[in-house]
């Protein structure tokens, strides 16, 4: 009685066995590795049925027991076979995983780099654009400095004249952020050494910036990764962390580029960055996803009450 129940199981789970590795051949377009496979598992059934057919005839006869053994060394030959072949259906399931990846890789890399020739087109627009007509309206103004004679007029125009040297000036710090000339002219090093040392004009923080890589150029679309990753990062402590000092080290060594950042700010729960909502998750997403697209790494480290480091690695 045992035995029956366990040949009745038997054939129920080596039915759904051979019908879901049926199922399957489909999704594998019909590999041989996989047909082996399944008609392995089909056989292993009718297998099983005849034994049960051998179990109600009693003494089972020479011709079922010949075909029960050919029937297993069939099995057998076929399983042999599926999983020799098999290989080349995980090779190719690993082919086009790193094809999907590469091809993910590209369209980041389109939109990187979609993105930084619109931030150029756009600074340059409003430089060449606004630019001039700014200049013209303050040489029309100080034109109409020696007519005036009033004084209070006098100084509404020193105001207006004051007005539009800052409009000036914050049209090309804009344009400058935009699309900082120095970082296509002389690199990542002088960019983020020039973007650091206008904040630290306004005293509202301290950044320590070292680096070895003066004068030192990279793949341009490397030096673009790596100075938005910095500024990003930067922008971060500034709006977030309440940090009082950021200490920042761009190095080349040997065949890598390296970015190490820390803030001695307030820190946070690394685990909340996966809320949608959160605008620091965000941006230090931007940061991962920019940095893998040039085959980067960023490791990200903070606890709250002790501040935040980031490192960024990749090949020159």
């Amino acid at each position: 009685m045992i035995r029956l129940i366990a040949l009745i199981i038997s054939i129920v789970l080596q039915i759904i066995a051979a019908s879901i590795a049926l199922r399957f051949m489909k999704l594998t377009k019909y590999r041989l590795s996989w047909i082996l496979l399944s008609i392995s598992f089909v056989f292993m059934a009718l297998r099983k049925i005849f034994q049960l057919f051998e179990f109600f005839r009693g003494t089972p006869s020479y011709t079922w027991q010949m075909i029960d053994y050919w029937l297993d060394v069939i099995i057998s030959f076929m399983i042999i076979t599926g999983v020799v072949l098999i290989r080349e259906l995980f090779y190719s399931f690993k082919r086009a995983d790193i094809d999907r990846m590469k091809s993910e890789k590209r369209v980041i890399s389109a939109i990187i780099n979609t993105e930084e020739n619109e931030r150029k087109r756009f600074a340059k627009d409003l430089h060449d654009g606004l630019g001039p007509i700014m200049s013209t309206v303050k040489m029309s103004l100080s034109a109409l400095g020696g007519r005036i004679t009033d004084p209070t007029d006098t100084v509404i125009l020193n105001n207006t004249n004051h007005l539009i040297n800052e409009a000036i000036n914050t049209l090309k710090d804009i344009s400058n952020n935009l699309s900082p000339h120095i970082l296509s002219n002389f690199g990542v090093s002088s960019a983020l050494s020039a973007f650091i040392a206008k904040i630290n004009q306004t005293r509202a923080i301290e950044i320590e910036f070292k680096s070895n890589m003066e004068n030192k150029r990279i793949d341009p679309e490397k030096e673009v990764v790596m100075y938005r990753a910095a500024c990003e990062l930067i922008n971060n402590s500034i709006r977030h962390s309440g940090a009082s000092k950021i200490e920042i080290e761009l190095n080349k060594l040997e065949k890598f580029i390296t970015l190490q950042f820390y803030d001695n700010g307030r820190g946070f729960d690394t685990g909340s960055l996966g809320n949608e909502d959160n605008e620091k998750g965000m941006g230090l997403s931007n940061i991962e996803t920019r940095v893998k697209s040039v085959d980067g790494v960023f490791i990200l480290e903070s606890n709250p009450g002790k501040g935040t480091s980031a490192l960024i690695k990749m090949i020159e």
